[in-house]
């Protein structure tokens, strides 16, 4: 992403903070538990919107495997010389993620293999004796939206209502809801409460006017005296002095926030630390790309977890751009191209914050994962680019990750054979059938992060389908 200029920046950064003013106070409820435990720990979602291609982002390297990869992805096919090598695991990672391989080295990082969408497990013969519209077939298959909300929400139902972040934070009762910083997505929706959207670094945060940095204006002074007086007025229905409680809430939770998300690299707020470990970002000033941005609020806000209060939080940043179905590569360098600029943009961010938690020496309290809508097709099509397709990929980062190994079984590389949903000539695609689900997933990042077998089952109603196969062992 290219550096946009810091008026244009903040201009769009102050719009941002307006709409996610209205939304604290429309129905969240920020930091009402007293301040904070020992026992720490923050879960960081990368979510990469238009369906990564993890064929691509972890590659097999030993040679027989290879070969068999090779054949079919054709121009796609990254060379067995540039993949970055994960040990003797016999995969490699795509070179473009070169900044994460001081993590996998350290034993921090670990893939894990052809996770998707399922309503229990599922085999190629199951699949295709289901009639249409079976509960074991996750609704509306290869479709962005529909499979971001199945990744987000868990499961395989499009009707979800809520997130399984959301879920999660509401079984175990979290001081607050998901903190998004990259917009409002459905992955954190509870049942009573909605997502903190936070804007980006150097941004207000709050409604126009009634910011603590506004009411140094006199006339906004006095707009804030009013409000206040307003929302302490108590009412003659219930449901007034709801949204009232609701109003004050907001206020308190701009009041406490607006100087940690407002800070940027360098000004007197900022956290050396943090600062130290994102400064390759950083060019003239500001972040090189997107995610980066997002990634060091969230640093900024786990290293003033006492302000922001509560011992467990769920965070939420994204990365668009993924649905690659041209120019996925370059012409002639398999290496360049759309894709592996957006995996360094990946990598670059995932590593940075990495790095700022190990400098703050919370790196073991705090797992950062990735999802994305759906994996691409193993064949490429004509256009040098890849269509959608079913299971995936994704990678998980932190101190507590059992890192230096691969997790999940790593699908058949046969266009029709039994991972591929494929039956007929021109369905040989390469649209795997996950043997991990979402599910699954989210069991063991969230045993890791405290929670109860009864608090699994309340997040992810369809864990229990999965038998004594709940976690799959990442952490």
């Amino acid at each position: 992403m290219n550096r946009v200029s810091m008026s244009r920046r903040r201009w769009l950064q102050r719009s941002a903070a307006l709409a996610a003013g209205r939304a604290v106070g429309g129905g969240l409820w920020l930091g009402s538990h007293p301040a904070l435990a020992a026992d720490y720990k923050a879960l960081v979602c990368v979510f990469g919107y238009g369906g990564n291609d993890g064929m691509n982002m972890v590659v097999p390297n030993d040679a027989t495997r290879h070969a068999q990869y090779a054949a079919v992805r054709g121009d796609l096919a990254l060379p067995r010389g540039a993949l970055l090598p994960m040990g003797s695991t016999g995969f490699g990672l795509h070179p473009a993620m070169a900044p994460l391989l001081p993590a996998w080295t350290e034993g921090a990082l670990a893939p894990v293999f052809n996770l998707g969408p399922l309503a229990a497990p599922l085999t190629k013969a199951q699949y295709l004796a289901e009639p249409e519209g079976s509960p074991l077939i996750p609704g509306a298959l290869f479709s962005h939206s529909d499979q971001q909300l199945l990744w987000e929400a868990g499961g395989a139902d499009v009707q979800a209502r809520t997130g399984w972040g959301g879920r999660a934070s509401q079984a175990l009762a979290t001081a607050n809801p998901v903190i998004s910083v990259g917009g409002n997505g459905h992955f954190g929706v509870e049942d009573l409460r909605t997502p903190l959207v936070l804007p980006g670094p150097g941004s207000s945060f709050g409604a126009y006017g009634l910011t603590p940095e506004d009411t140094t204006w006199e006339p906004y002074r006095l707009r804030k005296v009013a409000v206040d007086a307003l929302v302490a007025h108590n009412q003659s229905v219930d449901l007034g002095n709801a949204y009232n409680a609701q109003q004050r809430n907001a206020f308190d939770v701009s009041q406490r926030l607006s100087g940690i998300v407002a800070s940027v690299p360098g000004d007197a707020q900022s956290v050396a630390a943090i600062d130290a470990a994102f400064a390759p970002l950083i060019a003239g000033g500001w972040f090189t790309t997107w995610l980066a941005a997002q990634m060091y609020q969230i640093a900024k806000l786990i290293h003033a977890r006492a302000t922001v209060q509560g011992d467990r939080q769920v965070f939420f940043a994204t990365l668009g751009g993924f649905d690659t179905h041209s120019g996925q590569v370059d012409w002639g360098n398999p290496t360049g191209g759309a894709h592996a600029a957006l995996l360094a943009e990946m990598a670059g961010a995932m590593a940075a914050f990495h790095q700022a938690m190990k400098n703050l020496g919370l790196a073991g309290q705090v797992t950062t994962f990735t999802e994305t809508d759906f994996g691409r097709t193993f064949a490429p099509n004509s256009s040098l680019g890849t269509d959608h397709a079913w299971g995936n990929h994704q990678l998980v980062l932190g101190g507590a990750v059992r890192g230096g190994n691969t997790y999940g079984r790593y699908p058949e590389l046969a266009l029709g054979g039994p991972d591929d949903v494929g039956v007929d000539d021109w369905e040989l695609q390469g649209r795997w059938i996950p043997t991990s689900s979402v599910d699954q997933y989210a069991a063991t990042l969230l045993s890791w992060f405290g929670a109860t077998e009864a608090q699994l089952d309340a997040a992810l109603p369809n864990l229990a389908n999965f038998g004594s196969a709940r976690s799959l062992g990442f952490l």
